[in-house]
């Protein structure tokens, strides 16, 4: 009996039909320098160097964790692709970088190329509102090694920053200000802590209506991770930015620090966040202390700008403008490198 590669698993004619399906996804998101197009060995960017006097790539690189259990659950898959652009593309923000191109990676037991589609779908979307070129990306599947309805998906983000001009968190001084941008929700970390407190001690489904929330609790989880580059990136390009955090996992704890140089503390007034719902149920859901949730959530910021206070006025000004919320979280002191929470 003669074998084929669709006897061990692998559909190839699934494989270009997926590919067929994204075409235009992938289209929608070029951006100038985008020099390829699907199909090649390697996707192209051209740099202008023209705009920088010393270009400095900046990349980042993650994944959405356990986030994809509730696409799983839910059978909805075009989002989760926006959380992975999300997570990478805020990362280089981070450093004052802009956004040029992403690629993804998608690892599933059965390509079905519908639901490939749909993922790409997501990473689309973000990828527009991320100002970024989708060049590339690579969809493997893995037989007896995923499960045929699971997958895992990760991406790859480059942006680039004048090096006079990079983020580093070395300028932070005493006296600065700290100003927030709320999340989206949860975004895309905690999610072991979320589904044991939700599947395992209370029992719940995703298709179950939370009064509280106006919506089921699947619709609530999987609310895509917000992208800051608007209006980070124009804040980056008119202001002294001096740090910029990214409130991922560990929280405020873990990733205020980040910034900080050393003998500079953080000191916030959590009482000036409007913290949505889903993270006062899940603290009462779950009993958790309140410490626990900061060190593990991102409890309503996502971003967090460090400003110098001669500009502060100017720079809540211009989100005034913009027609964007934001929180004055506290202020930059002397004391050890970290974080105090004032709660009250």
């Amino acid at each position: 009996m003669t074998l084929t590669y669709k006897d061990a698993g692998v559909d190839k004619e699934a494989g270009y039909k997926e590919v067929q399906l994204i075409k235009s996804l992938i289209k929608k998101t070029h951006i100038p320098g985008v020099l390829s197009d699907i199909g090649g060995f390697s996707g192209l960017f051209q740099l202008d160097i023209k705009s920088y006097k010393e270009p400095v790539l900046v990349s980042g690189t993650d994944g959405v964790g356990t986030k994809l259990r509730i696409a799983f659950m839910m059978d909805k898959h075009n989002t989760i692709g926006e959380d992975c652009v999300a997570m990478c593309a805020n990362d280089i923000l981070c450093q004052g970088a802009k956004p040029l191109f992403f690629l993804d990676y998608i690892a599933t037991g059965k390509l079905v190329p519908e639901k490939m589609a749909s993922i790409v779908e997501g990473i689309s979307n973000g990828c527009i509102k991320a100002g970024c070129g989708l060049i590339g990306g690579e969809t493997a599947e893995m037989p007896g090694f995923y499960k045929e309805d699971e997958y895992d998906v990760a991406g790859f983000c480059v942006g680039v920053v004048d090096k006079e001009n990079i983020i580093n968190g070395s300028k932070i001084k005493e006296g600065d200000y700290i100003i927030g941008l709320p999340s989206s929700g949860i975004h895309s970390n905690g999610y072991s802590l979320v589904r044991k407190i939700v599947f395992e001690k209370k029992n719940m489904t995703v298709d179950e209506f939370i009064p509280e929330l106006n919506s089921t609790l699947g619709e609530e989880l999987l609310k895509p991770t917000r992208i800051y580059t608007n209006p980070v990136y124009k804040i980056v390009e008119k202001f002294n930015v001096k740090g910029i955090s990214h409130i991922t996992g560990g929280g405020f704890y873990e990733n205020i620090p980040r910034m900080l140089p050393e003998g500079l503390t953080a000191f916030i007034d959590t009482y000036k966040i409007n913290t949505p719902k889903i993270f006062t149920l899940l603290q009462k859901w779950g009993n958790i202390e309140l410490d626990e949730m900061y060190s593990t959530f991102n409890m309503g910021i996502g971003m967090v700008l460090v400003i110098d206070k001669t500009e502060v006025g100017k720079v809540t000004d211009f989100l005034k403008e913009e027609g964007e919320e934001f929180v004055l979280l506290g202020e930059i002191k002397k004391g050890s490198k970290g974080v105090v929470l004032c709660h009250q």
